[in-house]
């Protein structure tokens, strides 16, 4: 649970380059995710290129960050691989979390940059990284040792407020 509890979107980062076994741990961890009729829709693009990162950065007004990370993670979806195709988002959440818990884990910070459903934001991706159909983005995750002050750390969001039991 520590992992879980302590997990925040962090957004500013060391100039550290990332080791490829904490990415590679990243991406395992994504692949462990459920999917639906595990269809396992995802592909990812691992960027370190400083003027791809700053190209992707103009994805949103809430994305500006990833020109400073050392490292962003675009989740694709391939949608030659969907059985069910109504349930792909929902696969790809569950990768996309299983990277950030993992990123906590790794002694990482990281931050979820929502890509589709929006048109927009799905098209600048693409043609950023030419990707063509079959393969729609999803999301892009900045990566990075967090900067001072800015680490994962508790906070208690537990409300009982939001419960119901139905017994």
């Amino acid at each position: 649970m520590k992992t879980i509890d302590i997990r925040r979107s962090v957004r500013r980062y060391e100039e550290t380059i990332i080791p490829n076994e904490k990415i590679d741990a990243m991406l395992r961890a994504a692949m462990q995710a459920p999917s639906a009729g595990n269809q396992q829709p995802w592909e990812f693009i691992v960027i370190r290129n400083g003027l791809i990162l700053e190209e992707l950065s103009k994805v949103s007004p809430f994305a500006g960050l990833i020109a400073n990370a050392p490292l962003a993670i675009v989740l694709i979806c391939n949608n030659d691989r969907l059985k069910k195709p109504d349930m792909w988002q929902q696969d790809m959440a569950a990768a996309t979390e299983n990277i950030l818990l993992e990123a906590v884990y790794q002694e990482l910070g990281a931050v979820w940059i929502g890509v589709a459903p929006l048109e927009d934001r799905m098209t600048h991706v693409s043609k950023t990284l030419n990707l063509s159909d079959p393969l729609v983005p999803f999301c892009i995750l900045a990566v990075g040792v967090p900067s001072e002050g800015h680490n994962n750390k508790f906070i208690d969001r537990f409300d009982t407020s939001r419960i119901s039991h139905i017994d």
